[in-house]
């Protein structure tokens, strides 16, 4: 009898999207002008622990709600997450209120899109919410200026994997509702 081992499988899988790279294009858009660049940060070690989450593509998580609310995740206290709970990154490689997550790299940090205006939720702050214009044309929210992703190694509310990790050319985080990086 043969087994699989998803927690291997999904190893290959970050491993291969960390070596494809994330494929940059311009695009045009609006964003929020709340916030500016980034800073540095450590490499988190990868864990062994991932779960599926059900992403594909470059689609959203909240399909096309953009809300954004609050909740306690971990070690970080008070972090924004998406309609479904979970945890709301943001990309340091990211420049200017726009994406720099493409291809690759959208699949394994899929962005949060919105077919309307985006909506605070539960202690988010409606002030520091925008859009940004990706490449495929859809609408991605921002939050102090930065685009907003979900991680596919978290797979339930809570789970926080993708904090404080080098993935596609910068670090990866996720945002208090004063808009200020958490977990470093």
């Amino acid at each position: 009898m043969i087994r699989a081992f998803p927690a291997v499988s999904t190893l290959a899988v970050a491993a291969a999207f960390a070596v494809a790279g994330c494929g940059g294009s311009s695009n045009s858009g609006e964003s929020s002008a709340y916030g500016s660049g980034g800073s540095s940060g450590s490499t988190k070690a990868a864990s062994g622990e991932s779960g599926g989450g059900g992403y594909s593509g470059e689609s959203s998580s909240a399909s096309g709600s953009g809300a954004v609310s609050v909740a306690s995740v971990g070690d970080l206290g008070k972090v924004l997450v998406d309609s479904e709970g979970l945890t709301l990154y943001y990309f340091e490689k990211d420049e200017g209120g726009k994406s720099a997550c493409y291809g690759a790299c959208a699949s394994a940090w899929p962005p949060l899109t919105t077919s309307g205006m985006p909506q605070a939720v539960s202690g988010a702050e409606s002030s520091k919410l925008g859009t940004t214009k990706r490449t495929d044309g859809t609408t991605q929210v921002t939050y102090a200026g930065w685009p907003l992703y979900t991680y596919t190694a978290d797979s339930k509310p809570g789970e926080d994997n993708g904090t404080d990790v080098d993935s596609f050319g910068a670090p990866w985080y996720p945002l208090h509702p004063n808009g200020e990086k958490a977990g470093e």
